[in-house]
């Protein structure tokens, strides 16, 4: 049993020696245990009194969690303990992926960078992540062990709510994976907060756009939003526009609108609920034209 520091509730540290014994003992403690990674978002919950379990399971030194591994031909794979430093520093992200660099470098301060990891970003399910819109437009992938072994979980129905994944009692995110990025591709994140680090989103926008001959607009574009919705946010139709019409002016600006039209969010301390939406219009528009000017010249 831990003596915690005043706040936090006292606990028992669990620290197994493999995926399958910590699947076990999570899946046989429901409601009671959880995995523990980098602890910047699970700590303060439990100071706050909305988590209460009775065991941290210590999963961060589990087989090669702490890898990044790169394949020019297969793409990207974060192991889930592998910290935000980590991936700013990668000289493959950089170059490859440096969306990832840019929404990681966004994350509170560098000293919580050296414990925060993307897999807990993710996991924790904030709809204001900052490294979640970068992750959905990259088309990420989660390796998840659990009591049956590994499976894969898109990103595309892996939110339910705040705070609320389709992960079960026992399992444990082993890694994201990424594809390789489209050809040709360019991608922008842009945070809206009150201060230049450390604090959540009011409304995060990233863009991601490419060519592609398929597309009657001859580009495709990928677009997530943050803290505008209960989950992070892909206002389809606004993709669609970009698709399926001219990439002018006028249409970004309509893209941009129907951004703004999708997303529902809630008036709070950080902003108005109104101000969120007219910031996602802005943010959005903005970010389109910059992705556009970079893969619309030449062709």
């Amino acid at each position: 049993m831990i003596t915690a520091h005043p706040g936090l509730p006292e606990f028992d540290y669990i620290w197994p020696e493999s995926l399958i014994e910590a699947s076990k003992f999570l899946a046989d403690h429901p409601g009671e245990a959880i995995p523990f990674m980098g602890g910047t978002d699970i700590f303060v919950r439990m100071r706050d009194g909305f988590i209460k379990s009775k065991y941290l399971v210590d999963v961060k030194c589990l087989e090669e969690s702490d890898r990044i591994t790169f394949d020019p031909e297969a793409g990207l794979s974060l192991g889930a303990a592998v910290n935000m430093n980590r991936v700013i520093a990668s000289p493959e992200i950089q170059q490859v992926y440096p969306l990832l660099s840019e929404a990681a470098h966004t994350v509170a301060s560098y000293q919580l960078r050296t414990r925060a990891t993307v897999v807990g970003n993710l996991c924790n399910a904030s709809p204001a992540g900052d490294t979640t819109g970068a992750c959905v437009v990259l088309d990420g992938t989660l390796l998840v062990h659990g009591v049956d072994g590994f499976r894969t979980e898109s990103l595309k129905t892996f939110f339910l709510g705040p705070g609320k994944t389709r992960l079960k009692p026992g399992d444990i995110v082993r890694a994201i994976q990424f594809p390789l990025p489209p050809p040709g591709y360019s991608a922008r994140y842009y945070k809206l907060g009150r201060n230049a680090s450390g604090d959540l989103a009011i409304v995060g926008v990233t863009v991601l756009g490419f060519p592609d001959d398929s597309a009657p607009s001859g580009y495709r574009f990928r677009i997530a939003l943050a803290s505008v919705a209960p989950v992070p946010l892909v206002p389809l139709e606004a993709e669609k526009i970009l698709t399926n019409e001219p990439i002018t002016p006028e249409n970004i600006t309509k893209a941009a609108r129907a951004a703004m039209d999708a997303c529902n969010p809630i008036s709070d301390v950080r902003g108005s609920a109104r101000y969120r939406k007219l910031m996602v219009r802005n943010l959005t528009e903005k970010l389109i034209r910059e992705v556009w000017q970079k893969i619309g010249n030449g062709r």
